[in-house]
């Protein structure tokens, strides 16, 4: 910093928080310009944030919306008991509730070997 920045700045420090409030409405008047902050800028930014959010996405949840064809009923009631510990009556509750969350909260590469052994059963599979 220049001599002249550091007395001003010293001289910024000692103003009351009126007279500082003045300080800048007397800049934006001499210079034409705004204190504010753009809130274009701000809301532009949030979506950008939401969609990383998305991509940082570790936890997933494996939902059964269905079976591909009525037939496939008991290969994909077996996955589940397999997949999930159920018992039989569990299981089958599960099957017949559609949709329904199968495992919850699992990591990515778990979820999806979850949807392919569903899937290959004959079971409608998304990952949330």
């Amino acid at each position: 910093m220049s001599a002249a920045t550091d007395t001003i700045l010293e001289q910024l420090k000692t103003l009351s928080l009126l007279e500082a409030a003045e300080l800048v409405k007397q800049i934006e008047e001499a210079f034409g310009v705004s204190a504010a902050a753009p809130v274009g800028v701000a809301a532009a930014a949030a979506p950008a944030a939401a969609a990383e959010a998305v991509e940082e996405k570790t936890d997933f949840n494996v939902v059964l919306e269905g079976l591909a064809d009525e037939s496939k009923k008991i290969a994909v009631l077996k996955v589940v008991r397999a997949i999930t510990g159920l018992g039989l009556k569990e299981a089958k509750d599960l099957v017949e509730s559609t949709p329904k969350d199968v495992l919850t909260g699992v990591p990515k590469a778990a979820a999806e070997d979850a949807k392919k052994q569903l899937e290959e059963a004959g079971g409608k599979v998304a990952l949330k």
